[in-house]
């Protein structure tokens, strides 16, 4: 057996199912064995690789043990001369595996392997080749000074940015996204260090085959694409806890104490100011627009308190009481400001008429509110009603200028439809078409890039090689490569060609139903599939969510009588709770029958198939009532089956 290949995937069925697709194409000439080992899985993984790729050697966690520990499962099986530790988010090119293996046999003193990483749009990632983290190569990385001068010998040492990427070298450390090992000198070492639950494996091995006396490589003579950040989210904080505390083990385990001891201190403090700006800036991204559209609120009511008392409310005293700015003008602010939410005004995707929309029904709420209040609490309707026109004046310029002066996508800009060129040939060409079409985006077709010889196509633009003359031509912002006519190599080199000017590149895996890229190194990936946009748009997730909450209050506020019309009293009451503190939905899926890649949501007390005869179902049908429901998604549905099966809303656990 010539090679082992171990992916660990979680949560990627999508990139996992085109990394496999990849990786048997360039297998044709090894003899090799594939592993995946699921971390315990929702997306559905597991089955997708029992039915489509039963050669695979599945080790289906029940729980997620971690990344070394998931590797160290099937190595411990592996029976190839060479070990290929390879991430579920890659696409090999067809010689990669050939080219890796070659070199390895030509260098017998090698005991890992890396390889040129790029991006889903063609970028170069610099990762794929680094250096030792001692404390000053962590901090000029922590502190941005790698960034800053990435060729530099001493601040760029992190990614070894004085070394040609375009040639093959040796390095210190490899990326765990691709690493080529040596069977022989991995069992001299060790497997990976199970201590570390998630980033640093690669560091900690990579070092350790240096101390062992072997060597590490750089190959250029091949490329992967690697859709960095799909199993983890790099802004997060976990990220930031758990990428740092790695290296803390690491040093703590390869250092000298007093070496160790200097660069913990420093890591920990690195994590803490890390972990600081992340939160600083995650609260700023959230509420500065509402905080800044309160403080212009304010501003504008207390110069229209001060106008109209002088100008317009002729009364003994002439001045307004405290208690209007106290607590009237916070309570006017805060009903605005809630309107505006509720109607999507704070969405990233927010537009005028969301604004206009949540401070109409913010005024009607203070007005409504003000006719109940005693006379001393009635201040003056006058300056309710010009607040919010002010409101509905001040609050679209400043986003405008805002958006104009500095570039801060405030409101949502306008792009059109999606300029799309498919490249392929054929019935694949239709079949990618008509799979974007189907998941309700509704691009602007321009047409077809031919990748055969024969352009008397329809709506053929022209080859391959005029590729990039027609993407400025035409203006076109999305590409999508059918790889059932193109080969890696030719996909990845047309990406080269293309990476400067500002398109999105996708990938259309052959009879498969999802077309996949990536937009930036450090964004997620995104792809075409059957879309369940509906339920999933922030307003209608709010929209479910006060449906929820409102009726559970309603329906506890009034148990008193309703407890008597339900069929299971002691449910009833259970399920209002857990409805009101957000561990149910009133309507969900139903349980069994829920495919994967539907939007998530919370446990229902009754489920779409409530009523029918489920049990004499196809569980065919029972998951087209789940997509519909998903696809099309209304709350007035959510209502009618509440309302229809009113008696069921005791039961536990929800009917399925």
């Amino acid at each position: 057996m010539t090679l082992s290949i171990v992916i660990v995937n979680y949560n990627v069925r999508y990139f996992l199912e085109q990394c496999l697709k990849s990786v048997f194409s360039a297998l044709k000439d090894l003899e090799a064995e594939v592993f995946v080992v699921d971390n315990h899985s929702v997306d559905g993984s597991v089955e997708m690789v029992r039915e489509k790729f039963p050669q695979v050697q599945l080790i289906a966690n029940e729980h997620n043990p971690g990344f070394a520990k998931a590797n160290n499962q099937a190595i411990k099986l592996a029976r190839g001369k060479y070990v290929l530790l390879l991430n579920p988010d890659t696409v090999v090119q067809e010689n990669t595996f050939t080219a890796s293996y070659e070199f390895m046999e030509k260098h017998p003193q090698a005991g890992a392997l890396g390889i040129t990483m790029i991006d889903g749009n063609g970028n170069y990632l610099p990762e794929s080749k680094r250096g030792l983290p001692t404390p000053w190569v962590a901090f000029y990385k922590i502190f941005g000074l790698t960034k800053i001068f990435p060729k530099s010998k001493r601040f760029a040492r992190y990614y070894l940015g004085h070394l040609s990427k375009d040639e093959n070298q040796e390095i210190e450390i490899l990326a765990g996204a691709y690493m080529w090992m040596r069977k022989s000198a991995l069992d001299k070492i060790g497997l990976l260090d199970e201590d570390y639950f998630m980033y640093g494996e690669d560091i900690d091995l990579s070092y350790r085959f240096l101390k062992a006396g072997y060597q590490n490589y750089y190959l250029a003579d091949s490329r992967i694409i690697h859709y960095k950040g799909e199993s983890t989210k790099k802004g997060s904080l976990n990220y930031v806890f758990i990428f740092y505390r790695a290296m803390v083990i690491f040093a703590q385990k390869h250092f000298s104490a007093r070496y160790a001891w200097f660069f913990s201190l420093f890591i920990n403090l690195a994590i803490y100011l890390r972990a600081s700006l992340s939160v600083l800036n995650r609260v700023v991204q959230q509420v500065w627009v509402p905080l800044l559209d309160a403080g212009i609120l304010a501003a504008g009511l207390l110069y229209i308190k001060e106008y109209w008392e002088h100008n317009h409310r002729f009364i003994q005293g002439g001045e307004y009481p405290p208690e209007l700015v106290r607590w009237a003008f916070p309570a006017y602010i805060a009903l605005w400001l809630l309107g505006i939410f509720l109607n999507g005004g704070y969405d990233k995707s927010s537009k005028a008429i969301r604004i206009f929309k949540g401070l109409f029904a913010g005024t009607v709420a203070i007005l409504v509110a003000y006719s109940l209040l005693p006379e001393e609490f009635r201040f003056s309707r006058a300056i309710i009603v010009l607040g919010a026109l002010w409101a509905a004046l001040s609050l679209p310029l400043w986003r405008i200028a805002f958006q104009r002066l500095f570039k801060l996508p405030v409101f949502a800009r306008e792009t059109g439809q999606k300029r799309l060129l498919l490249v392929g040939q054929g019935s694949e060409l239709q079949r990618v078409k008509a799979l974007i079409t189907e998941s309700g985006q509704n691009p602007s077709f321009t047409g077809f890039v031919n990748t055969a010889t024969d352009l008397e196509e329809a709506d053929s633009l022209g080859s391959l090689e005029d590729l990039p003359e027609l993407c400025r031509v035409f203006a076109i912002t999305e590409v999508v490569f059918c790889s059932a006519n193109l080969s890696s190599a030719q996909i990845f080199e047309r990406m080269g060609q293309l990476k400067h000017l500002d398109l999105e590149l996708k990938i259309a895996p052959p009879e498969s139903q999802f077309i996949i890229g990536s937009n930036s190194i450090h964004g997620q990936g995104s792809w075409y599939a059957v879309q369940f946009n509906a339920i999933s748009t922030a307003a209608n997730r709010r929209a479910k969510r006060l449906l929820d909450f409102g009726l559970a209050f309603f329906l506890l506020l009034l148990s008193p009588v309703l407890i008597g019309f339900q069929q299971n009293p002691s449910g009833y009451f259970a399920n209002c709770l857990e409805v009101l503190i957000g561990q149910k939905s009133w309507v969900g899926y139903f349980p069994l029958a829920r495919p994967s890649g539907l939007p998530p949501l919370k446990p229902g007390v009754l489920s779409v198939a409530q009523g029918l005869n489920y049990q004499h179902m196809k569980k065919s049908s029972l998951e087209k009532l789940n997509m519909l429901y998903a696809k099309n998604y209304q709350p007035q549905e959510d209502f009618n089956l509440i309302f229809s099966h009113f008696r069921q809303l005791g039961q536990r656990p929800a009917q399925s």
